[in-house]
């Protein structure tokens, strides 16, 4: 087994360090990189926020407690912890900042969407992008933009300040070993990459389903909605990772050339193939949940969705004629993040004594959240002097051989962000691409209602008619 290298030493400074996203992911992450040893001795913390508080005070009040106090990897980072008061538009946090750095930096943006422009432009301003005495890098996550005007607006602010090589726009989705596994199952078995065209596939699915609700974000998901939140980054690339050509290396430049050729070669959703819905009220499993549009923070009359089915055309070679049909939601009835490869069924000439509909599906399952791992559904035989095909499985699944600990998914991504790696980040170009194919919908449903499901379902009945009409059903969720 190969040993990933120690990444070289840095300041990594986080902006929003007393956030929700630093406390539950961020930090545990960069704990683990400490107790796998990837992180140089000479790594440090600079946490950013406008509490009046210190480091001391950040690390045993704000911080999660599930850090054990006499763990060693918590014991060896917690002195280099640092703390760093002041407002992200204040000129005065950017010098004290500059004073601070002397060397390479990584700045991550764990804020509110409309802080990515001012920091990035106030970082530039103090000169902290210059990278004379080491690397520079930022880290933007997600909602990157609200439509395709104002990703552009944005990608057009931040590279007025930053080169392309030092954006990393994030999407955690990308640091699932599950979803890595996607192109060494494709490009490392020559048999998968043999059937993996028209010629054997019928259709993909790629489903994101949540049990939680809305909760406490009303506000921010009413603004937003499920199709913003997820298809044009989370689930486009997964189908990027699907459908994707065989790059000539597996350097950052060659997988990214091939992931925004299939997301430019996603044709514009028609409204007519896409279903969106919220959830009512009701329960999910013993716990009464109110309807999306009674949830606090949310205006009574919204018309967001919590819910979005889509059928869309990959027009490539490869593809063409290939369904692929996305869906994502919440208050569902399972966590379920999957890809489902559905191959064309075999000829029935040898079984034409068997009813079509109960021959089982010929399919390879990506599970990608919970339980990792991979199957493949087939028919065999039943045993007994009768040919009869019936349904069987070989599964794989990643606990059962590797030992997974207690990641987070953020671990390989900070990591890469040290070492120089965006083969898991987004270019300017792949998120523009992304927003051009939804666009269309945005532009639809600024009017009409979303259809109502009941949470704890599997969603609208819209969904079920939209891939029903073409002769095929949705895999079960869970």
């Amino acid at each position: 087994m190969k040993k990933a290298p120690v990444a070289p030493p840095a300041t990594i400074v986080i902006f929003g360090v007393t956030g929700d996203l630093t406390r539950r992911l961020l930090l545990p992450a960069i704990v683990n990189l400490q107790q796998s040893e990837l992180l140089d001795p000479a790594t440090k913390i600079i946490g950013v926020g406008r509490d009046d508080i210190d480091a001391d005070i950040l690390c045993k009040e704000r911080l999660p407690g599930f850090f054990e106090e006499d763990g060693a990897a918590w014991k060896s980072l917690k002195p280099r912890i640092a703390y760093q008061r002041g407002d992200f538009g204040d000129e005065a946090l950017y010098q004290a900042l500059g004073e601070q750095l002397d060397a390479s930096a990584m700045f991550y943006l764990a804020v509110a969407p409309s802080f990515f422009g001012p920091i990035v432009e106030q970082l530039g301003k103090a000169g902290l992008l210059d990278e004379g005495k080491g690397f520079r890098r930022v880290v933007v996550e997600k909602p990157f933009g609200t439509d395709l005007a104002s990703a552009k607006a944005l990608n057009a602010r931040l590279l007025a300040q930053a080169g392309e090589e030092q954006l990393y726009r994030i999407d955690h989705f990308l640091g699932k070993e599950t979803v890595q596994n996607i192109i060494v199952s494709r490009f490392a078995n020559a048999r998968n990459e043999a059937v993996w065209n028209n010629r054997y596939i019928d259709h993909v699915q790629i489903t994101a389903a949540e049990t939680v609700t809305v909760g406490s974000r009303g506000a921010f998901y009413d603004a937003t909605g499920a199709l913003r939140d997820m298809v044009p980054n989370h689930l486009f690339q997964l189908l990027a990772l699907v459908a994707m050509e065989p790059p000539i290396n597996l350097e950052a430049e060659s997988l990214r050339n091939e992931k925004v050729k299939v997301i430019d070669a996603i044709q514009p959703i028609a409204p007519e193939d896409a279903v969106r819905g919220a959830y009512g009220a009701g329960k999910i499993g013993k716990e009464k949940v109110p309807a999306f549009s009674e949830t606090e923070d949310v205006a009574p009359d919204s018309s967001t969705e919590t819910y979005v089915a889509l059928k869309l055309a990959v027009e490539t070679w490869r593809w063409h004629g290939v369904p692929f049909y996305l869906r994502t939601g919440k208050g569902l009835t399972a966590r379920d993040t999957e890809i489902v490869i559905r191959f064309r069924d075999a000829p029935i000439a040898l079984f034409r004594d068997t009813p079509t509909d109960s021959l089982p599906p010929n399919q390879l399952v990506l599970q990608i959240q919970p339980n990792e791992g991979i199957k493949m559904d087939m028919a065999v035989k039943r045993p007994g002097p009768l040919i009869e095909a019936v349904p069987a499985s070989m599964s794989f699944a990643y606990a059962d051989i590797f030992d997974m600990g207690h990641r987070t998914g953020y671990e390989t991504l900070i990591y890469d962000v040290l070492i120089g790696d965006a083969s898991l980040f987004q270019r300017a170009d792949q998120i523009e691409a992304g927003w051009r194919a939804v666009q269309p919908l945005l532009d639809a449903w600024t009017s009409g209602e979303p259809e109502a499901y009941e949470p704890g379902s599997a969603g609208p009945a819209g969904a079920d008619e939209l891939i029903a009409r073409d002769g095929r059903a949705w895999h079960e969720i869970g």
